[in-house]
């Protein structure tokens, strides 16, 4: 039988692109074979929407008896207090769940965007690591321009298709420069597979 994860994000519209070749890489990490599907229905269509366990459930009563794992991801956009809601959130759904379903929450140090960025090779030399992770406006500041720069400001989705396929090639790279998000929820989905 194969193990079903469903991605939930805050928008899938673009970030389903960067999402779906990361995650079936980290899952693969955690020596799962596994079906990585993007939850499209319903379109939360923001953070504040996603953070709402009301609209989680919904997508888990929609979903459940076809997936074994949900994973939300959402965009930490520089609030320090996101982690404790996602804490919040993972553990209403795994109560609600009970134990033949998992439920992770993670937060994008700042943003998704940056996980493509970890993933390429040929960033501006002066462009730091530090700098690009810590912006809590990296999309904007940082992978929008990088887009430009690569000539994929006309691909569809904005490049991120692209970007997405190429990154998740480097998905070893994504952890070591994004242990707080990408390393972690790799851990927590290992440990909890064994």
């Amino acid at each position: 039988m194969s193990f079903n994860v469903l991605v939930i994000p805050e928008d899938f519209r673009r970030d389903e692109h960067l999402l779906k070749p990361i995650v079936e890489r980290l899952v693969d990490e955690c020596r799962k074979q596994a079906r990585v599907r993007v939850c499209r229905d319903p379109l939360l269509g923001g953070v504040h929407e996603a953070l709402k366990w009301p609209r989680i459930r919904e997508i888990v009563d929609r979903y459940r008896g076809m997936v074994h794992c949900f994973l939300l991801i959402v965009d930490r956009d520089g609030d320090g207090a996101r982690r404790r809601r996602l804490d919040q959130i993972e553990r209403e759904a795994n109560d609600y769940l009970g134990s033949d379903r998992l439920f992770l929450a993670e937060n994008a140090w700042q943003e998704i965007e940056v996980w493509a960025l970890a993933g390429v090779s040929d960033l501006p030399n002066h462009w730091t690591w530090a700098e690009v992770r810590g912006e809590p406006n990296a999309k904007e500041a940082y992978f929008e321009p990088y887009v430009v720069l690569r000539g994929l400001a006309t691909h569809p989705f904005g490049g991120r298709q692209v970007l997405g396929r190429e990154a998740a090639r480097n998905y070893v790279r994504i952890r070591r420069l994004c242990p707080d998000d990408v390393e972690n929820i790799e851990k927590r989905l290992r440990k909890r597979l064994e």
